[in-house]
């Protein structure tokens, strides 16, 4: 709500969000869509706390079920980070380990979510957690992914274990920034009907961060505009396709 972040670097400030204000809600698709520089991954870091170190809020609430992250201790924010609030980048490399197997790195991530969460589960039981959420990203071998390094897998089987890796803690927040990015079009279009799917089976809500067109009309029902660090126009995806105002 009427977010607003600035920038202050060699002695001057610079406001880069300009009161964004967008919804979310559990079980819905919505798209934040602009060109490079518009503040679509400044809204997405102000909303996970993933700030640097010269951005900082100078206004506005992030609600998140009803409480304003902005204002509550850093400790409870960190504990929602990675569990209540996930996300998926667009580049699998830059996010995985080359020198742990795939359960290596998603156990360990599983471990310290668990830690904050205060669950009690044993290796069997990390294991027997990742292999299903490898399932439910439609990996056809969860074990032999399981077994293997990144650079043993093809570029969307990378993608889906990144969206394993958000889905590990069951969190209710998803925020996928320019997913598949990298990808051939027909295994984008594989990974972008994943996300969908997930947001009804697990009923997640899905804020999806893109400049491409193409994508926002495949996965997101209601769409936000955004430019120069303010949304410009916002509504139905399918009523600003059909008749644009911005």
């Amino acid at each position: 709500e009427n977010l607003r972040v600035s920038f202050s670097t060699y002695g001057r400030t610079t406001e880069v969000l300009k009161g964004v204000s967008l919804n979310v809600p559990a079980g819905s698709q919505v798209a934040l869509v602009g060109e490079s520089g518009s503040g679509k991954s400044v809204t997405m870091k102000a909303i996970m706390g993933l700030l640097p170190g010269a951005a900082r809020v100078t206004g506005g609430r992030i609600l998140f079920d009803g409480a304003d992250l902005l204002t509550m201790r850093e400790r409870d924010r960190m504990a929602l980070r990675g569990t209540a609030m996930s996300m998926v980048f667009q580049d699998p490399m830059s996010s995985l380990n080359p020198v742990w197997t795939i359960q290596d790195q998603l156990g360990t991530i599983l471990k310290y979510a668990d830690r904050r969460l205060g669950r009690d589960r044993d290796r069997k039981g990390r294991r027997e957690r990742v292999l299903q959420v490898l399932g439910q990203v439609r990996m056809r071998e969860p074990e032999r992914v399981a077994a293997s390094y990144p650079v043993q897998l093809s570029g969307g089987m990378r993608q889906r274990v990144l969206i394993a890796m958000a889905l590990l803690s069951e969190p209710r927040l998803l925020i996928a920034d320019e997913p598949g990015t990298a990808l051939d079009v027909t295994t984008q279009a594989q990974i972008l009907k994943l996300l969908k799917d997930l947001v009804t089976e697990q009923h997640l809500a899905l804020l999806m961060i893109t400049h491409n067109l193409g994508v926002v009309r495949e996965t997101s029902a209601y769409t936000y505009v955004m430019h120069h660090g303010e949304i410009v126009e916002e509504g139905a995806t399918a009523g600003i396709f059909a008749a644009p105002q911005q």
